[in-house]
């Protein structure tokens, strides 16, 4: 063995205050690995259990799942940002250009969704799965929560209301997607939002404080100007923003609208929300970046996708 490595070896395991012979005894009885046990092909082969007997529910269960891995790679680059206390402009541009990536992955995949679920079949096992909702996808929450200052989640009615000392309790309770199950007149919440809260507000909470001054809004915002003036970055941040806030939301909204509204006739959303105007970018414009788009493209945000 080189002595190197094996120096390099000594030096790892004594800064555990372990015994490096110990650990290379301990590899005579390992076995190699395989693509099987590294992947856990088996465990994540006989995640998807169905709640029909209508095979195009397997893709419907098998897409979200895919989404949720994706969210999870999202979420470990934001992370990776919010940890750092020595970001520059280059890291900063390599992980938006990442996420960014991710999420035209998965718009760009959305056809499966649209196209490749019998429409009939849908209708049945759909009715399975009420009150289930796709607003209840805590890491897609996150990921928004990890993406800009909190008050640009706000639902779009109520955000001139909020400012930067609004207590976390408060802003919880107007963020945009609550309107996907609360009527605001009587504050009353749905079954779907209410147990959704139960589960995950403390968490949401905790994670929100946390990114007050770790998401990638403010953390740009805290660059050297010169990179916040930087061509490539500020391109970067808007197509990021484009791509989740517009592009993803539309090929839901599409996906929706091919299944949801047939014959002239919208069918309400298994969580009850009026998913029409809850997803739909110009009602709400959710917006990550909002100074670095001008009057006009906030005016028109969501009109017009190219």
């Amino acid at each position: 063995m080189d002595s190197n490595i094996t120096n390099r070896l000594k030096q790892k395991f004594d800064s555990l205050d372990q015994d490096l012979e110990t650990h290379l005894e301990g590899l005579f009885y390992s076995k190699p690995i395989t693509y099987w046990d590294y992947i856990q092909t088996d465990a994540l082969l006989n995640l998807q259990v169905q709640r029909t007997t209508l095979p195009d529910e397997m893709v419907f269960i098998m897409y979200h799942q895919i989404n949720e891995l994706i969210f999870k790679m999202i979420l470990s680059e934001t992370n990776q940002i919010a940890q750092n206390e020595s970001i520059n402009a280059l890291i900063f541009l390599d992980k938006i250009q990442r996420i960014t990536r991710y999420f035209e992955m998965l718009t760009t995949s959305f056809s499966i969704m649209k196209e490749g679920m019998d429409v009939e079949q849908y209708s049945n096992f759909r009715t399975t799965l009420t009150p289930a909702s796709g607003f209840q996808s805590a890491q897609y929450r996150k990921i928004e929560f990890a993406s800009t200052e909190l008050v640009n989640l706000i639902d779009k009615r109520f955000r001139d209301d909020f400012d930067s000392n609004t207590t976390y309790e408060k802003a919880f309770e107007h963020l945009y997607w609550q309107a996907a199950g609360k009527d605001y007149k009587t504050g009353k919440k749905t079954y779907t939002l209410t147990i959704f809260e139960q589960k995950y507000k403390d968490e949401f909470i905790r994670f929100a404080k946390f990114h007050e001054t770790r998401n990638l809004w403010s953390v740009f915002k805290t660059l050297p100007q010169a990179d916040q003036d930087n061509k490539s970055l500020v391109e970067a941040m808007r197509l990021y923003d484009y791509t989740v806030n517009i592009k993803w939301v539309m090929v839901h909204y599409e996906a929706a609208n091919h299944y949801l509204n047939i014959g002239g006739h919208t069918t309400e959303a298994t969580g009850g929300s009026e998913w029409v105007k809850y997803m739909h970018p110009k009602y709400q414009k959710r917006i990550f970046f909002p100074n670095l788009w001008t009057e006009q493209e906030l005016e028109n945000w969501g009109k017009v996708v190219s």
